[in-house]
């Protein structure tokens, strides 16, 4: 067993265990990363971000999504091959992992593969993967970014065949002709859409009455309704009871006693901070009920030297958030000054068509008893949505009518996890409304759809715009 003394022990390579190693490198201490996998990179590169994204460019690109509108053709994509998506997807996560040992080597961090447990609070233990202690850390700070993996319940049957979570179904071997998603979630809803365009018979299954519940309703209606002209169903109300096989297809039946069958079911309800392992208890933390580990806003555990971050910590659990979190952490322990987390940070759903929001929708809005317009622009006023045969969608924009102070910006259509980002700027820096009508926009490029919403929300309160 080697032992190693360092200034800081990271458990995790994902996007928040790289920002803390690279930021506590740049204060000149001495770092150890401690990877459970065999490659660096998390579960963001692995089995999430990084290849749900790559998928799903892949499925764009092959089936000429973005041409259909000007040449009448029907999407091709059932002549793309589970080879063709897995050969793009692995020379992306083959060029991602370099990247990742390459930021990590630069901040001269020790890379330990191995799976970590706590001896007490300054000492981790390292198994192998054959399971012998090979190393014994003792670190002035540990941060955790141990990441997540998908809730598996023990009565759902998976096999890596025909019921999958959603690492598995990154694995699979053919493009099945019929899928069953249990979860319209963010994960349920961008595998779902994916499957649809390659021409799986695809039908949703929720307990709630429409998918993304959680996001803004206009938005979530036009988002069923372009999945529906993909052919994909989606049934709400519907509680799983159960989950089985049926030779080489799968049966769910749900507590209404409704049944479904597909060749393949992918289980998305939900996931579980990878912290069961680590033996949280001997370093004097205690997890909340639904096992994340708990922090204060400076991301310290109820062990002050030791800090948690990302996905072991529950929402938002984004790869952007999860890095901010890293770094901020990074710098909080070793007494560097930071800006707090921004209570306000875009979201993105790379299904298709791809979703963006920040700071609060309609439902919320009103929840607050807070007094808001709409400003409104739909991607087919928007010439370069024209141009580029990308015509569904719609930009919205909340404000208040009396100030005209932007309250949040809600996005669905082509590049709106890109366009998202002039909304976040704005609101950071108190930008009314009339900003975006004072200013000029190149043209033709999507971002003029904050200028076409700005006019329409305008005009609705024009008595008050000077």
């Amino acid at each position: 067993m080697q032992e190693i003394i360092c200034d800081c022990a990271i458990i995790g390579s994902g996007p928040a265990g790289q920002s803390a190693a690279i930021q506590a490198a740049k204060l000149h201490k001495k770092v150890v990363v401690i990877e459970k996998e065999e490659e660096v990179g998390g579960v963001s590169l692995h089995s999430g971000t990084i290849p749900s994204k790559a998928l799903r460019a892949a499925i764009m690109d092959l089936s000429n999504f973005w041409e259909q509108s000007f040449y009448g053709r029907q999407f091709n994509s059932r002549n793309i091959s589970i080879n063709d998506l897995s050969w793009r997807l692995h020379k992306v996560l083959k060029e991602e992992r370099s990247i990742v040992v390459q930021k990590l080597r630069s901040a001269s961090a020790d890379i330990i593969f191995g799976s970590a447990s706590f001896e007490d609070d300054h000492h981790l233990l390292i198994k192998d993967f054959a399971g012998h202690v090979s190393h014994r850390i003792t670190a002035s700070i540990i941060i955790i970014a141990a990441g997540s993996r998908p809730r598996d319940p023990e009565n759902v049957p998976f096999d890596g065949r025909i019921v999958l979570d959603s690492t598995g179904l990154l694995a699979i071997d053919h493009v099945p002709k019929s899928m069953i998603v249990v979860g319209s979630g963010v994960i349920g809803s961008e595998y779902a859409s994916f499957f649809a365009l390659l021409g799986t018979k695809v039908r949703v299954l929720d307990k709630e009455s429409r998918m993304l519940s959680h996001i803004d309703s206009e938005i979530s209606g036009i988002l069923r309704t372009r999945l529906e002209d993909f052919g994909l169903q989606f049934i709400g109300g519907k509680i799983i009871d159960k989950i089985e096989h049926l030779g080489d297809s799968a049966k769910v039946t749900c507590k209404d006693g409704s049944f479904f069958e597909a060749e393949t079911v992918l289980y998305a309800l939900g996931r579980v901070a990878n912290v069961a392992a680590l033996d949280m208890a001997k370093a004097g933390i205690t997890l909340t009920e639904r096992g994340h580990i708990p922090v204060n806003e400076l991301f310290q555990t109820s062990t002050s030297h030791i800090y948690a971050v990302g996905d072991v910590i529950g929402a938002p659990a984004l790869a952007s958030t999860s890095a901010e979190q890293g770094r901020l952490a990074a710098r909080q322990a070793f007494g560097a000054f930071h800006n707090r987390f921004p209570k306000v940070f875009p979201v993105g759903i790379y299904g298709i068509p791809e979703i963006s929001s920040i700071g609060p929708n309609e439902d919320e809005l009103k929840a607050m008893g807070h007094q808001y317009e709409v400003g409104r622009a739909y991607y087919h006023e928007i010439a370069k949505g024209n141009i580029t045969g990308s015509t569904t969608g719609l930009f919205k924009i909340l404000f208040n009518p009396e100030t005209l102070e932007i309250l949040g910006v809600h996005i669905i259509g082509r590049n709106a996890t890109e366009v998202i980002h002039i909304g976040q700027v704005a609101m950071s820096y108190n930008a009314h409304l009339d900003y975006f009508i004072e200013n000029v926009f190149n043209y033709p490029t999507f971002a003029e759809g904050y200028r076409i919403a700005a006019f329409n929300g305008i005009d609705k309160v024009k008595n008050n715009y000077k």
